[in-house]
């Protein structure tokens, strides 16, 4: 179960480093900020430091979550764990607010939080198991 989750939590971290990229340094592209629901590029200018504060928060939990699965298989597996668990949470309860923004971002509410959420329930079984 340890493995499987291992993998979601890799692919979680992955799909927010790629959130990162998106916000933080690919913005300027209209293909990116009209993913975003942005209509138009003075919108987009004016959405930019806010995306670009965002895409680092996305980037912290992708590597926090890194951080926790390298722990977790080497030296301080109890530590690794709490910070997989921590990062992993966070990720889900951030797809849980962006519901909240319209049904039109769901779909990345979902890659978002299922991913994460799947790993740590493996987890948890894995620990407690």
């Amino acid at each position: 179960m340890a493995i499987i989750g291992s993998v979601l939590i890799a692919a979680a971290a992955i799909i927010h480093v790629v959130f990162f990229a998106m916000e933080s340094v690919l913005w300027s592209s209209p293909g990116v900020w009209r993913r975003f629901g942005v209509a138009s590029q003075r919108d987009a200018d004016v959405v930019r430091p806010m995306a670009y504060n965002q895409g680092f928060y996305n980037l912290f939990l992708a590597g926090g979550s890194v951080v926790g699965l390298l722990l977790y298989w080497t030296t301080l597996r109890q530590v690794g764990f709490g910070l997989i668990f921590f990062c992993g949470v966070c990720m889900v309860l951030a797809s849980l607010v962006l519901l909240t923004t319209g049904r039109r971002l769901w779909g990345a509410a979902l890659l978002q939080g299922a991913v994460p959420l799947v790993g740590l329930i493996l987890f948890v079984i894995a620990e407690n198991g």
